[in-house]
Parts: C-alpha cells; sequence; structure tokens
C-alpha cells in the first residue's frame, strides 16, 4: 500500500516537473527555438545518412537474394569497374573449358563486354556492349535478376539481333524510345531490336546492349578474350567448396600460385561483405561529421541553460525557500535541457525524413536508380528522439548543477 502511495507521488513529482519545464521554456519562446535549430540540423542530417544508407543495404540484400547463392563470378586480376573496362590480365574460352570440367560445376556462362557506338534516329551515343552465348542467356538473366517485359528473347546466333536495357524505350537515352522492332546500330552495323529487359535501378544496366557472343567477337574483334564467367554450382553442392576447387583447377592451367595470381573468384557472400564494409565505413564518416554539427547544437543548449541559470537565481532561492531539494532543482534544469532536446529531434526526424523522400525521389526520376531508398524503421526513429533527449539533457548537466548548488540566501539577495 505504502509502495503505490510512493509511487504515485513520485509520478506526480515528475509530471509537475515536466509542466515547470515547458512553462519555462514557453517564457523564452525565441530563444528556444533559436537554441533547438542546432539539434533539428543536426538529427536531421543523421536521419537522412543513416535512412538512405539501411535504403541502399536493404535494396542491395534484395539484389543479392534475387541473385541466389549457388552462383559465382571470376573476373581477371586488375580489372576495375564493369566488365570489358580492360586490364594486363585476360581470360579466355580455355578456361571456360577447364571450369567445365571441375566437379560439382553446373552452368557456365562467358560474358565479353566494350564500349560500343550506339545509333538510332540518327544520334549516336557510346554504351556498353556485352556479348553472351545464346545458350547461356537464361543464366545470365537469373544472374542479373532481369526479365524482358517488352518483345522476346534471343534466339539464334548470328541473326543480328539485340537486346536493349530499360532506359532505352522507357528512359531518355535518344529524342524517341526503341521498341521491339527498331532498326538500331552498333559500330556501324544495323542490328534489329527483339526485346528490352526490365529495370534494375542501375544507370549502367539500365543502358546495357546485349547481342549473341558471336556477333560481339565479329564486331569487336574480341578474339577468344572472356571479360567475366558466370558459374552456377550443381544443386547440393556447397558453393565455397566447388568455388576453391575452380580455383585450385584454374591456378594450376594458368601456372600461377597465391603470390602471382591473375584471377579473383567472388561469391555473394564476399561481394555483400565487402558492400557492407564500404558503406559502414562512408556511413561512419559522414556520421562523425554530422556529430560535429550536433556538438555544436549540445554547446547552444548548455549556453541557454547557464543563462537561464542566472536569469532565475532569485526564482531557484524562492523555490528553495520554500522547500525545494537540490535534487529537485537538478532535475527541473535536466528535464527542461532535454526537453529543448527532444523537440528538435522531433522537428529534425520530420524534416530528415522529407529530405530524405526527396533524395529518393531525385535518385529513381533524375538518376534512374532504384537502390537509392528512405528508409525509416521504427529503431531509427526512436534512436534519433532518444538521443536528441539525450544530448539536450547531457548538455544541461552542468548549469542544472550550478542551479542546484546556488545557496538560497544568495539567490534570494541576487539582482
Amino acid at each position: 500500500m505504502a509502495g503505490g502511495l510512493l509511487r504515485r507521488e513520485l509520478v506526480r513529482m515528475i509530471q509537475d516537473y515536466f509542466k515547470l519545464a515547458l512553462k519555462n521554456l514557453g517564457k523564452r519562446k525565441l530563444r528556444s527555438w533559436l537554441t533547438v535549430i542546432g539539434i533539428i540540423i543536426s538529427v536531421a542530417i543523421i536521419f537522412v545518412l543513416i535512412s538512405l544508407s539501411v535504403g541502399l543495404s536493404d535494396a542491395i540484400n534484395e539484389q543479392f537474394q534475387m541473385l541466389g547463392s549457388d552462383k559465382f563470378f571470376i573476373m581477371p586480376k586488375g580489372q576495375m569497374g564493369a566488365p570489358g573496362t580492360g586490364g594486363a590480365v585476360e581470360l579466355t574460352t580455355e578456361d571456360v573449358d577447364i571450369i567445365e570440367k571441375v566437379g560439382g560445376v553446373g552452368d557456365v556462362s562467358e560474358i565479353v563486354a566494350g564500349n560500343g557506338k550506339i545509333e538510332f534516329n540518327k544520334e549516336t551515343r557510346y554504351f556498353f556492349v556485352v556479348g553472351i552465348p545464346i545458350e547461356d542467356m537464361g543464366l545470365y538473366t537469373e544472374s542479373t535478376s532481369l526479365t524482358i517485359i517488352d518483345g522476346r528473347n534471343l534466339k539464334q546466333e548470328g541473326k543480328r539481333e539485340v537486346l536493349l536495357g530499360w532506359d532505352y524505350e522507357f528512359g531518355n537515352v535518344f529524342e524517341k524510345p526503341v521498341r521491339p522492332g527498331n532498326s538500331f546500330l552498333i559500330n556501324d552495323e544495323e542490328f534489329k531490336v527483339v526485346g528490352i529487359m526490365s529495370r534494375v535501378g542501375n544507370p549502367q544496366d539500365d543502358k546495357n546492349v546485349i547481342i549473341p557472343y558471336e556477333d560481339f567477337r565479329e564486331l569487336f574483334n574480341s578474339g577468344d578474350r572472356i571479360d567475366q564467367i558466370v558459374v552456377q554450382v550443381q544443386e547440393g553442392q556447397d558453393i565455397n567448396e566447388v568455388a576453391d576447387a575452380v580455383k585450385r583447377r584454374l591456378m594450376k592451367f594458368r601456372d600461377v600460385d597465391e603470390k602471382t595470381i591473375d584471377f579473383t573468384i567472388s561469391t555473394p557472400e564476399e561481394l555483400l561483405a565487402s558492400f557492407s564494409i564500404i558503406l559502414n565505413i562512408i556511413t561512419g564518416f559522414l556520421v562523425g561529421v554530422a556529430g560535429i554539427s550536433l556538438l555544436v547544437g549540445g554547446i547552444g543548449i548548455a549556453n541557454t541553460m547557464y543563462t537561464s541559470v542566472l536569469e532565475r537565481t532569485k526564482e531557484i532561492g524562492t523555490m528553495k525557500a520554500v522547500g525545494a531539494k537540490n535534487s529537485d532543482i537538478l532535475l527541473i534544469f535536466l528535464i527542461e535541457s532535454g526537453l529543448l532536446g527532444l523537440i528538435g529531434g522531433i522537428i529534425g526526424l520530420g524534416l530528415g525524413f522529407g529530405v530524405a523522400k526527396i533524395v529518393e525521389f531525385i535518385a529513381v526520376n533524375q538518376l534512374g536508380t532504384t537502390l537509392l531508398k528512405a528508409a525509416a524503421p521504427l529503431w531509427l526513429s526512436l534512436g534519433v528522439l532518444g538521443f536528441g533527449f539525450l544530448i539536450g539533457a547531457v548538455s544541461g548537466v552542468a548549469p542544472a548543477y550550478q542551479a542546484s548548488k546556488l545557496k538560497t540566501v544568495d539567490a534570494l539577495r541576487y539582482e
């Protein structure tokens, strides 16, 4: 019974403290708003950065889930960027033959790529052209999560047919949209557009031009060069064990060791881990920069609270004279500074979410990518609100402690 009465009394006392803190903030509206601005901006920046980072991470995870866990990729070492960007080392069709003989390997698809001259309706552009064997188109589209949304797939080598990325029909690559049935020039050779692929969200992939492997070799004089090999393991096989077996067989065939190895093998787990590490480093750096502005906002709150202590010295003396304890004064000022941080956090949360959605809109409509999305998980929203309140409360510790230590007689005599 006594315990319940004590809890109710404690709740009522805290409610009174919050009411008093809100009343005091209301008396100094302009100063309070000017103080809160720093917190608003800092919380908004932090929310935008983490929101977009979480959204990008979710989008990448979705891409890898669609890719599946049964495929890995082999590329020449030293190749920077997309296949076809070149390097001192080359893979060849002989490497593909070796890989196909490794136990546990299912389907294998070789990919060649190069920068091509693209012409349509007397307009010229330069984009990546990808060459893929017709029989491997299924594995390629599966590994890139692509589907044909208009027209059909490539059917036969040597027929001068071409598949185009989403942007050619629905984007703004050319003044007029390119549709199945149109003629399309690649390196001054005429090709017939037979299909348009689904949107990936990556501007480069959505502008890809895909032609049969033999047509690519003829157009680009690429010989036996291979820029990327996609390997799908047999059902029930461990992808890491098969990838390791392929690595050993290729090293022996190419006469290299661990120090001189001239190719790289990437499993989905390794690729995802690399993306995550890079993303975390960038996010951490940007949040650190935003934290500096949050520190400035905290200093602003501390300055406001110090000023408030000076202005309310006599009021503090009166409160102590009628029985207020040092702990009561300390708690009132801590709640007041915490509320400044919480109000800044609430407004900053709303502002940050709005900015994040604007960035997402620009990314989709101007940059043509769906990878940059605004995410607002509950933990993030509650986290920034709690963080704002905590920064406010911590910033007010010193002024609140100073207020609580004022002597009653000195405070009442203060002018």
